[in-house]
């Protein structure tokens, strides 16, 4: 076995470990839980937290965790360890299956809309067994659901797994109309490419506003940008080099799929793809990557941005999120087929999904929207606001051909019609062709490109999932009552395409002429977060939610809140430092450099040397520094003003009145910044932060 073989997955309470030491009978009924749902015996889950507390010690732990993923965006942890006093003094190591299964924690600090009254600040974990425990810190890490004293879900995992259960069931009943019995569960899977920005640390311990916020808030534009493309593909610098190959040790440990590293399109921008696995795990891993993205850079000198917009005027990053459907049988359900059989299931799923995107638009834009990502979408370097769908020439033809009904004569009528025949000759790998478009088919899978880089996956995959399950839910409750199935599933796809076909669109989504056309076609186009998150508790999509038990109407609404509140709070935090960074850093060094060249000035004209150039730089900078004061005040008396009584209300004024004065703001330090000397300009330049790394 190689080093890599006997590495992947070292830290992880996987299936091999469980063979190993599990009981056959606990191992086997421990597996029905995972794959089905089955409830787990109390009494084997005693023997399962002996057998993973006895192999985490051996691998070094002292504690466990219950590690949760509540709704501020990050993980969550609370160590408990193994100790357990006896007589004299003494101390047993134990973990029983009450400590494995359920956990309490102090729920009364992170975000829930209003879900959780104050008087009743518990809240619990609840183990998720269909993910794999781990070891992270010497510290045995459990996934587990989070929910408030009231039982309702306070964090992102649990309505992922009920999306995930809705989505079975569904695409379930579909294949049982086409016959295959075979099939007793289906998975979402899902491979998220993480694009992310790596600078030196020290550069980055200069920066408030990285530190604070993510992202520079000033910075003037370098001489040389990405304008080259010469960063794209190209070779991996030394120091980043041994950065992404401690990376990849550290989470192939952790069972992370890690596949595919390479330069992004900016400099200093990086992306990471990991192999395809169920999205539960997907979710989890890509946690776990971003938290150890941060920690190796660390250890290496380095700062890892996962920010959407770290720099201004430069490529900002994001997370294709690559979803699609297969079977414990082992068929991609978007994957064409070589039968006329297989093709109309490959169709009917199609048109499921296009139906999903045109009905939900609102829903897929909300999944993505925060105050970070509303700085890349529509600004010609990522997918526009506009939710629309690229399926490329060749499968948009096929889809002409069936409106058309092109196919019918050649077709013989004992067939199925909807086989179309060209389609097994579809090429799949000649799909990816438009980087525009937020929502593409590329082959096997639909790759949604408008998910942030901070962003959890778990939205997102809880939209997809739903929409596509209720769609699947439609097509179901038609088909299983149809006299002539053949004839019913033709017109049903056909139908269906001709009332959605809207959605797609093969062409140029950063161009001026894709908005009007949008437009034209009833398309949305909520540019901002503010613009999008009313939708979310519309009647259609309440309905939708509570219909299938994904969240109750409350958890839908604390939600809602949550997503305002954040929005507000992360403008509120830059606007602060901006107003900081000025007054303690930028306007102090201005005042030096004036007082340098008043200094200059006057030694120039007293020994009667020409002295224009200094004359005039000095009352540019003068000019400059007028504007910075007044233009600081006003930023921060907007601030103070704001209102808050009324979520949207106050992020609407964040988006309209704050945010207006921080780039005018931004636009007056980044012209200071040009005509200040190097050396007395406090915060590391972008050629600096961009171009620093050997």
């Amino acid at each position: 076995m190689s080093r890599i073989e006997e590495l992947f997955g070292s830290m992880v309470f996987n299936d091999q470990v469980m063979r190993e030491r599990l009981p056959e009978d606990t191992y086997k009924a421990l597996k029905r839980t995972m794959e089905i749902g089955k409830k787990l015996n109390p009494a084997i889950a005693d023997v399962v937290a002996r057998a993973m507390k006895d192999w985490a010690i051996e691998m070094g732990c002292t504690h466990y965790t219950h590690w949760f993923q509540p709704m501020s965006g990050i993980t969550a942890e609370k160590h408990e360890s193994f100790i357990s006093p006896e007589k004299g003094g003494q101390v047993i190591m134990k973990f029983s299956g009450k400590e494995l299964v359920k956990g309490e924690s102090d729920a009364s600090s992170f975000p829930n809309g209003g879900l959780r009254a104050t008087f009743e600040a518990r809240g619990y974990t609840v183990w998720d067994p269909s993910s794999y425990p781990f070891i992270k810190d010497n510290t045995l890490c459990i996934p587990t659901v989070f929910y408030s004293y009231g039982g309702a879900s306070l964090d992102k995992k649990t309505p992922l797994l009920r999306s995930m259960e809705l989505m079975n069931r569904e695409t379930l009943r579909i294949l049982k109309l086409f016959g295959n019995e075979d099939v007793t569960h289906i998975t979402t899977s899902v491979g998220p490419e993480q694009e992310y920005f790596l600078i030196d640390r020290d550069l980055y311990n200069q920066r408030e506003d990285l530190i604070l916020t993510g992202r520079t808030l000033f910075g003037a534009q370098p001489p040389k940008g990405q304008e080259m493309e010469n960063h794209y593909y190209g070779t991996i610098k030394p120091r980043v080099f041994a950065f992404m190959q401690e990376l990849d040790e550290e989470l192939w440990k952790l069972g992370v799929l890690a596949k595919t590293e390479h330069n992004e399109v900016a400099p200093s921008q990086h992306e990471l793809a990991p192999i395809y696995s169920d999205t539960n795990t997907a979710t989890d891993h890509n946690q776990l990557t971003m938290e150890m993205m941060k920690r190796v850079a660390q250890r290496h000198g380095l700062a890892c941005l996962l920010h959407e917009k770290p720099f201004a005027g430069v490529n900002g990053s994001g997370k294709h999120n690559n979803w699609s459907i297969s079977t414990n049988t082992g068929v991609n359900l978007l994957e064409p087929g070589d039968s006329p059989k297989e093709n109309a299931q490959f169709l009917l799923f199609l048109v499921a999904v296009i139906k999903a995107v045109d009905e939900y638009q609102d829903l897929l834009r909300i999944s993505v929207a925060s105050a970070s990502n509303d700085h890349r979408l529509g600004a010609n370097e990522a997918p526009p606001a506009i939710i629309s769908m690229f399926l490329g020439d060749e499968l948009t033809e096929v889809l002409r051909s069936l409106l058309d009904d092109d196919e019918a004569a050649a077709v013989d009528k004992s067939e199925m019609k909807v086989g179309v025949h060209i389609l097994p000759r579809f090429p799949r790998d000649t799909t990816d062709r438009n980087r525009t478009s937020p929502f593409a088919f590329t082959g096997n899978k639909f790759e949604f490109r408008s998910v942030g880089s901070t962003q959890s996956i778990s939205a997102p995959n809880v939209i997809l999932n739903t929409i596509v399950a209720e769609e699947l839910s439609q097509f179901s409750d038609i088909l299983e009552q149809a006299e002539d199935f053949n004839t019913t599933l033709h017109k049903l796809i056909v139908d269906t395409l001709r009332e959605h076909k809207r959605i797609i669109f093969n062409g140029n989504g950063y161009s001026d002429e894709w908005i009007k056309e949008a437009e034209s076609r009833g398309l949305l186009n909520l540019k901002t977060t503010v613009d999008a998150l009313p939708y979310f508790i519309n009647e259609k999509n309440v309905q939708l939610f509570t219909k299938h038990k994904i969240y109750t109407s409350e958890e839908i609404h604390s939600r809602y809140e949550i997503y305002l509140d954040t929005y507000s709070r992360t403008i509120e935090i830059e606007a602060l430092t901006m107003f900081d960074m000025v007054s303690k850093n930028i306007m102090p060094a201005c005042i030096r450099y004036s007082h340098l060249l008043g200094e200059t000035l006057s030694t120039k004209k007293s020994l009667g040397i020409p002295s224009e150039a200094e004359e005039n730089l000095l009352t540019r900078i003068s000019e400059h520094m007028s504007a910075l004061y007044e233009k600081n005040e006003a930023l921060i008396s907007a601030q103070k003003a704001h209102p808050s009584s009324d979520p949207l209300f106050e992020a609407a004024y964040y988006r309209d009145c704050v945010i207006p004065l921080m780039k005018e703001l931004r636009t007056t330090v980044d012209a200071l910044e040009m005509l200040i000397g190097e050396e007395y300009w406090p915060l590391p330049s972008y050629t600096k932060m961009l171009y620093s790394l050997n």
